[in-house]
């Protein structure tokens, strides 16, 4: 069975310093036995021991609590200290050094930061020791703090590790509501989406094609909310974000559309896109798109109103790179590094944030095709650039054996 003081046996049994105070204590002054213990109004424990005389306790070894002198400690708070009992006037005739066969003795009181007594550390040995010197005294006091310290940063580890296991569960519990919720709304998403459609097929005047178009803008901001936060969960499940490449002539008509539809939402704030794609880009055609979606929603949402957003991409037979630009306060420094973590939103416009997570899946989209996401910020003005290689395994092995050719 479980000692009921097995958690205080542990925690001294965890420190690798106090054995190693247990056998200086030992070598410096010459005694058999020396022992960390636990001591209570009515128990006396061992918690760890090194034992050169044969006294026979180990760690949940226990004495009569009121048989030891340590229990006079607890109860009258001080120090014991006897060089030899036969010369002792005030223990010379007491029952416990006959009992256990000792001469010489200490026990020095241990306690924690909060001033709670824990119990002693102690020495016997059954010949006599000079003890009472002041090197000797002052070397047990700084021990017994020093144990008292150990006790209070084990009990810190623990609450620590405590409470990470207990954030733990609540992160996969989010996780978890985060993932049902964002499939679950995929329906009617959906729905809303077909919804919209059928009406665009009606004859329907200028101003019910403004609204749907306005509609069907907000309809693909949130399907692109839910497929962040489907992605953060992949993220987070280590299943990773699924990036599937090929040849494209259609991107840019992807990029083209994306504008349109935020313009519509914010047709106050100018865009001005120079999309340059005369060669195919070797990309996942809908992660880029998710991807430039997210950048373009974080500058209409930052970028000051008639300011205009600036948007361009460009191809080469080996690059491909799309910037996003718009004006505005300077990042702070602070905030850069943790800019393209999940669940980070900046401070200087809270009534119009997100989730945080755009930029993060923004990032994870370009780490997926072998490509950076960065940011450039200024006084004025803040640029993210990706930049990702345009070929494939076989153009790379074919451009390297034209340039063996050479």
């Amino acid at each position: 069975m479980q000692h009921d003081f097995q958690n205080d046996i542990d925690a001294i049994g965890r420190s690798a310093t106090v054995p190693i105070l247990l056998e200086t204590v030992m070598l410096a002054t010459g005694m058999g036995f020396a022992a960390v213990a636990r001591v209570t109004e009515s128990r006396w424990v061992t918690c760890r021991a090194v034992d050169h005389i044969s006294f026979g306790l180990k760690p949940g070894d226990e004495l009569e609590v009121e048989s030891t002198l340590c229990n006079e400690v607890r109860q009258y708070d001080h120090e014991i200290v006897i060089d030899d009992v036969d010369s002792d006037p005030v223990y010379v005739n007491h029952h416990c050094p006959s009992r256990y066969g000792f001469r010489s003795y200490i026990s020095i009181p241990i306690r924690k930061a909060d001033g709670s007594f824990f119990g002693t550390l102690c020495a016997i040995d059954p010949a006599p020791h000079m003890l009472k010197e002041d090197r000797v005294l002052s070397m047990f006091r700084l021990f017994a703090q020093m144990v008292g310290e150990v006790l209070d940063a084990d009990e810190a580890l623990a609450k620590s590790r405590d409470e990470l296991d207990r954030e733990r569960s609540l992160a996969e519990t989010q996780e978890q509501f985060i993932a049902i919720l964002a499939h679950d709304l995929r329906n009617p998403v959906s729905a809303l989406t077909a919804g919209l459609r059928m009406m665009e097929r009606y004859e329907i005047d200028e101003r019910a094609v403004s609204l749907v178009g306005l509609m069907r803008a907000s309809v693909n901001r949130m399907a692109l909310l839910i497929e962040n936060l489907l992605d953060q969960a992949r993220k987070r499940r280590g299943s990773g974000i699924v990036i599937e490449r090929a040849p494209t002539h259609d991107l840019g008509a992807s990029l083209h559309q994306i504008i349109g539809e935020l313009q519509a939402v914010a047709p106050d704030q100018p865009i001005e896109a120079d999309i340059d794609l005369p060669l195919p880009v070797y990309c996942d055609t809908p992660r880029v798109a998710q991807l430039f979606s997210n950048l373009l929603g974080n500058a209409v949402t930052h970028g000051p109103e008639g300011v205009p957003i600036k948007v361009k991409a460009m191809v080469t037979d080996d690059v491909f790179s799309l910037s996003v630009a718009n004006g505005g306060a300077k990042i702070p420094d602070a905030m850069l590094p943790n800019l393209f973590k999940p669940y980070e939103r900046g401070g200087d416009r809270p009534s119009r944030e997100g989730l945080g997570l755009g930029l993060f899946i923004a990032s994870e989209i370009a780490a997926g095709h072998g490509g950076t996401l960065t940011v450039a910020s200024r006084d004025d003005e803040t640029i993210f650039t990706l930049q990702m290689p345009n070929m494939d395994g076989a153009s790379c092995y074919t451009k390297h054996q034209k340039e063996l050719e050479r």
